[in-house]
């Protein structure tokens, strides 16, 4: 993403047969890295306890039919083919798909929707149609309250289950692939020696997070390549080898015979088959960063083949060896010849690092819009790239995945547990991602709800076989999942809920412009130099933080203006249409409003572009709400807190007009103490001179309005917000009392102040004490 248009820089790199090639050769490192290392456990899970190979093949001919069978339906079928194009103005995941189902649908519980917002070019991209609009499912949704809450809650458990396969994919990955050494030392050295060496690649691979993955990033797709290469290779290798006749398991017929005989046992070893796709959902997670065509000729043409030739070569191989030494098991490397097999094993290593970067950075992805959209806590997102955005680093959300990893690995031990907890997340995942689809199809695609029901009924009947299947294994390592589930929903669920009470407390309890229109000198209110932003969360109205902040000291700032970050249901705002700016009573009052638009993928600005932009929008406000002829644009005090108008931001340093022939140099920077104890910020300077036109010449108003704006500039900035003590009402249900006194609290102690997460410099700071009993 390029962060400064908010479009996706592979646009101009599709245009091409060969920019599509190089999009489709770089998505093998960054999205197939997971699915790619699936063929190291499998096997290996499959047959853990559940079955047992016997001599007649039909265990072996009955798996590889079953991974064959659940290889096309699930990642190529329906992803490739179907889910990518679910896409949201070319981002993807469970978000995007929530975010299309809230434009197209009254659904979305998040506060400060405008009509204003549906203006945005990143809204939608669907053309409606009168018949359309009065679907039975949209009115469905849109009046069932409980409906709505029930679609937040299913996507919640969609993102906490991905935040739990963050825990489980490189755990897993990494302990598959150091397994290996079982075959080169005996079984109680190899359970001393797996669980250290595994530990320590972990820490390894998530110190290095903090360097940003475009660092090493040119490392991923020819490595995965390679890995592909090798294992392919070593497929046909075992084939041709070892029985040229597997073939002939690619039949349906094997998976019934499979099950037949196998019976419950066989039924409870899907869990390991089903990990086969594991990484399937990064394909859509990623799609921001590539493009349908090339995504799909990644997969087609190299991941799906080199994956069938491994599983199909690991198949060959045990259907001739039925009878296996203790020392070894059901496994990858049993496979490998022995002149080849320490290359491989090492090999494997590193691929299973770049496999679990994927998961890893996508874990930090959707943290990042689930707090940008009020359901997590607030958490330092530092992004690690200035020319892509999607590549950040959360500090805190790193450790956490750290020692969660270090924990299973040291608790489980084993690659059966792991695979059951890892087989459960997948599935859960992957039929929250079903269930939005459909929605999308009818909502937004304008299919048949026909079309969606059979969607829905096809592919969610194969993902509840294998979801039941892994729900199965709950004792055996399949509750961990479940309960990262419920922790995480948990607290997701209590911050959006205290968010939401807090928002309808504000509303409750805002003020009338009148009351803002009285202060004057005559009652003891000043208006001092400077500029003051006072941070609210409501689009209209005065917010009840200024009134304290009024009755505690009674002064304000001679430009005044009410500053309002929401979030829209777009991956992104273009930062033409970020900024919508209107007057707060009339003009004379020199009181604005300004709401500063996000999507939940876009990058925050820093404090000082972030207020050069503002007041630099709040200029050109000013110069072009006048009329050519000369008049304000009459509207009373009520009126001009809900008329907006779109400012485009200005992005540069310099922005040159004429103020009829005279120009003003307005200094624009932030103002710190003389004494720096952090490092010095660069002063921008913006230079707007209001040009003569060849018609009527702007009213004096408009020059002494500026000239004031310049002075206050002068003077200095600063940031009013408030700071928030909540706690529940007297005689609250006492599931009320935990969510709001113990659990919100305890998250708001521990996590960022607003004054940080907006980068508010402490010198500027004023901070408003406010008490909100919900």
């Amino acid at each position: 993403m390029d962060p400064e248009s908010g479009k996706r820089l592979n646009h101009q790199t599709t245009d091409s047969w060969k920019g599509v090639l190089l999009l489709a050769y770089q998505s093998l490192g960054v999205v197939y890295g997971d699915l790619s290392i699936s063929p190291l456990y499998v096997f290996k899970t499959t047959f853990a306890d559940d079955i047992e190979h016997s001599g007649t093949n039909i265990e072996i001919y009955g798996v590889l039919s079953f991974v064959f069978w659940t290889l096309t339906l699930i990642p190529l079928f329906k992803y490739v083919f179907i889910v990518l194009r679910a896409d949201d103005n070319g981002e993807g995941g469970t978000f995007a798909l929530y975010s299309l189902i809230c434009r197209h649908a009254n659904v979305s519980l998040l506060p400060n929707r405008q009509i204003s917002d549906e203006d945005l070019s990143t809204y939608t991209v669907e053309p409606t149609r009168d018949k359309e609009t009065h679907s039975r499912t949209k009115v469905w949704l849109e009046k069932h309250t409980n409906l709505q809450t029930a679609l937040l809650v299913v996507v919640m458990l969609g993102t906490g289950m991905v935040i739990g396969d963050g825990v489980l994919t490189p755990t897993m990955s990494v302990f598959s692939a150091v397994s290996g050494l079982e075959l080169a030392m005996s079984r109680e050295h190899h359970e001393y020696a797996v669980v250290p060496i595994t530990c320590f690649i972990i820490v390894c691979l998530f110190a290095l997070q903090r360097y940003g993955t475009h660092r090493v990033s040119f490392l991923f797709a020819p490595i995965i390549l390679t890995w592909l290469i090798c294992i392919s290779g070593l497929g046909i290798y075992n084939i041709v080898k070892w029985n040229p006749s597997i073939f002939q398991a690619l039949s349906p017929y094997y998976m019934f015979s499979f099950l037949k005989t196998t019976k419950k046992s066989g039924w409870m070893s899907l869990g390991g088959i089903l990990l086969c796709i594991t990484g399937s959902e990064a394909m859509f997670a990623d799609l921001g960063h590539f493009s349908h065509l090339s995504m799909q000729i990644a997969f087609t043409v190299v991941v799906y083949p080199a994956l069938i030739l491994a599983y199909m070569g690991q198949a060959a191989y045990l259907s001739q060896h039925h009878i296996i030494d203790s020392s070894y098991r059901i496994g990858f490397y049993v496979y490998v010849p022995e002149t080849i097999r320490w290359p491989v094993f090492i090999l494997a290593i590193i691929a299973a690092a770049v496999g679990s970067q994927a998961i890893i950075t996508c874990t930090f992805s959707i943290i990042n819009q689930s707090q940008s959209l009020g359901c997590f806590p607030r958490v330092k997102v530092v992004h690690t790239s200035d020319k892509i955005n999607g590549q950040i680093y959360i500090p805190e959300i790193n450790w956490t995945l750290m020692i969660l990893c270090i924990a299973v690995a040291v608790g489980f031990r084993n690659v059966k547990h792991l695979g059951n907890a890892q087989g459960l997340a997948l599935m859960s995942v992957m039929l929250v991602t079903t269930c939005l689809t459909s929605l999308v199809m009818i909502l937004c695609w304008k299919r048949s709800p026909f079309i969606a029901l059979s969607f829905l009924l096809f592919f969610g009947s194969i993902e509840v076989f294998y979801f039941s299947a892994s729900l199965m294994k709950f004792v055996d390592g399949a509750w961990l999942p479940i309960l990262l589930a419920v922790i995480l929903m948990t607290i997701m669920f209590v911050w959006h809920y205290a968010a939401l009470k807090k928002h309808e407390h504000d509303l409750h309890n805002k003020v009338s412009l009148e009351w803002l229109m009285a202060l004057g000198e005559n009652i003891g209110v000043a208006r001092v130099p400077g500029i003051g932003l006072v941070y609210t969360d409501l689009i209209s109205g005065v917010p009840s933080n200024f009134s304290r902040f009024i009755t505690n000291l009674p002064a304000y700032h001679r430009i005044l203006v009410f500053v309002c970050i929401k979030y829209v249901t777009v991956a992104f705002v273009p930062p033409a249409e970020r900024y919508l700016v209107g007057r707060v009573g009339p003009a004379d009052h020199r009181s604005y409003r300004c709401i500063v638009r996000y999507g939940y993928r876009d990058v925050h600005q820093d404090v000082n572009s972030f207020e050069t932009e503002l007041i630099a929008s709040l200029a050109d406000f000013i110069r072009t709400e006048v009329n050519y002829d000369g008049i304000r644009a009459p509207q009373s005090a009520a009126e001009a807190d809900t008329r907006l108008a779109v400012i485009p931001s200005s992005c540069i340093d310099e922005i040159e007009e004429t103020l009829c022939g005279e120009s003003v140099s307005l200094g624009f920077s932030s103002r710190e103490n003389s004494v720096d104890v952090t490092p010095a910020r660069v002063a921008k300077k913006v230079r707007f001179f209001i040009e003569e036109r060849s018609g009527p010449r702007l009213v004096d108003s408009v020059k002494e309005e500026l000239e004031e704006l310049y002075e206050a500039c002068e003077s200095g900035t600063a940031f009013i917000l408030g700071h928030s003590h909540v706690r529940s009402k007297r005689g609250s249900p006492i599931l009320k009392k935990l969510a709001i006194d113990i659990a919100y609290n305890f998250l708001k102690r521990n996590c960022r102040g607003p004054e940080v997460a907006l980068r508010v410099p402490a010198a500027s700071l004023l901070e408003v004490g406010m008490v909100y009993v919900l």
